[in-house]
């Protein structure tokens, strides 16, 4: 039996591995692309995100069309979601990289979190359990005696997310540039936060069990629905 009180975790394997497959598949890609291409013929990418800008030529030298099918899969990937400033991006042999040094840290943190659910997580009928099953259950006793599940799981977002919103927000506000370091360093928590919650989002499924309390949580809590109550 499993953490969960479940015979198996293979939906919680499979969607770990999903989040975490993809994301990696990316994140190496976002690498290759632009290794790959003829050098020095993708530079200076400047778009929007959440749009085509490189799909047909304009005034610009780059169209992703021109590109094999693999490397324009993953340029036009780039072009639609992100806005690939040239001085906010990575170049390798001589080509600027699909997506900005945020975005490569975001996947790479998606590929962890994926990864760590597959290994650690386990269904426990909501998003806010099921999202926390990746820490060990000996730490989690007195969160879940004292009831501090919701301020553990807010808690553990913001620690991932702030640092990428103030990066973000302040160079919005102001004159301040951020570094590139300090792009992947805070993309990295952000996209392992979103793994985390994505994966734990397809594992949560309450009809996996018979009733609510059938769920195992850390020092024995047992969940108990209101018709159950009034049942007994």
């Amino acid at each position: 039996m499993e953490r969960n009180g479940l015979d198996s975790r293979s939906r919680d394997k499979k969607a770990g591995l999903w989040i975490g497959g993809i994301s990696f598949f990316l994140f190496v890609s976002f690498f290759i692309a632009p290794l790959i291409s003829e050098p020095d013929t993708i530079t200076d990418l400047s778009g929007r995100a959440n749009a085509f800008d490189f799909h047909k030529e304009n005034d610009q030298n780059f169209t992703w069309t021109d590109l094999d099918f693999y490397s324009a899969t993953i340029y036009a990937f780039g072009d639609l979601n992100c806005h690939q400033k040239h001085e906010r991006s990575w170049s390798i042999n001589g080509n600027q990289m699909p997506v900005c040094v945020r975005d490569v840290g975001i996947f790479a943190g998606l590929a962890l979190g994926g990864f760590i659910y597959s290994r650690k997580g386990v269904n426990r009928w909501t998003l806010r359990d099921t999202f926390l099953s990746v820490l060990p259950d000996q730490y989690m006793t007195n969160v879940y005696i004292k009831n501090r599940r919701t301020l553990m799981f807010i808690g553990i977002g913001a620690l991932c997310v702030l640092p990428l919103a103030i990066d973000g927000f302040t160079q919005l506000l102001t004159d301040r540039e951020s570094t590139a370091f300090l792009r992947l360093t805070t993309g990295i928590p952000f996209g392992f936060v979103l793994g985390l919650f994505f994966a734990a989002a397809y594992s949560a499924r309450p009809n996996r069990f018979d009733r609510a309390g059938d769920v195992r949580l850390p020092g024995n809590v047992r969940f108990e629905r209101a018709q159950d109550v009034e049942e007994e």
